[in-house]
């Protein structure tokens, strides 16, 4: 069972479970989930002194290393000089916000893991971050416990990438796919795309004229069971589209399937 806490001290969105006789105690280990097999070392961002110390807790109880930064600024620092495995940082902070921060690092080819914190719970501040590279994304009022299990599940799927082998290029006509650099090319001209949309024109590119429904589109796209409203896709592939019609503006590989879906269709 979870409480928010809602004092004026404690911050409404930081839920953890409950212990007996003590309402308001960390998570012991005993209730954590299963504990990563090697020390990751996260980064957590927020100005939020008393929401970062709670969080930090809760992360070195599930046997993290972690590190903290007050401003987005600061966290970005703190990328370059510790390279963090996981950057867990909320959206609204001075300097460097969490959306400039993600935007900055994906720009610079830095893809390490990032999820993002907010409270607005806004489904198109969901789709921004997504869109702009961010791995996961979760709205206060949030329990620690959901936390540490999107963090994981992101740890998990990178030790998964890293022991694949680098990946060949994908080539659907005048499309070229690079996954070992995240690069696209049409008509041998570069397209500029975010890690999100690499991955969904991959999956589609990669079996064409086969119809992938959004649900699938995402479980291919971000390789896990994060809650994300299905909808979002529409969002990527209207992107891509348009950066694709930039270049050809009678291209038309990107299908919709009126009630399944998406597919890329071949000559």
């Amino acid at each position: 069972m979870d409480v928010l806490l809602n004092s004026d001290v404690d911050r409404p969105w930081i839920a953890y479970p409950i212990q007996q006789n003590d309402q308001f105690a960390l998570p012991s280990r005993a209730t954590m989930l299963t504990r990563p097999t090697l020390m990751f070392k996260v980064l957590l961002i927020d100005d939020d002194a008393s929401l970062l110390d709670l969080v930090a807790l809760a992360f070195e109880d599930a046997g993290f290393t972690v590190l903290t930064a007050n401003d987005g600024q600061a966290g970005y620092k703190a990328i370059v000089d510790h390279a963090p495995q996981l950057v867990v940082s909320d959206v609204n902070m001075p300097r460097l916000d969490g959306f400039a921060l993600c935007r900055k690092l994906r720009g610079e080819q830095n893809f390490v893991p990032l999820l993002l914190l907010t409270s607005r719970g806004d489904e198109i501040d969901e789709a921004l971050g997504l869109e702009l590279g961010a791995d996961d994304y979760l709205s206060k009022p949030f329990s620690t416990r959901v936390l540490l299990a999107r963090a994981q599940v992101l740890m998990r799927r990178e030790q998964r990438r890293g022991q694949s082998e680098v990946e060949q290029a994908v080539k659907r006509g005048e499309l070229e796919l690079l996954p070992d650099r995240l690069e696209v090319r049409y008509r041998q001209t570069p397209l500029k795309v975010t890690l999100t949309e690499f991955r969904l024109l991959e999956a589609l590119a990669k079996r064409p004229g086969f119809v992938l429904s959004r649900d699938r589109l995402l479980e291919i796209v971000r390789g896990d069971d994060s809650v994300v409203a299905a909808r979002i896709v529409d969002t990527y592939v209207g992107r891509l589209r348009r950066k694709l019609e930039a270049i050809d503006e009678r291209f038309d590989r990107l299908e919709t399937v009126v009630g399944a879906g998406y597919r890329w269709r071949d000559d």
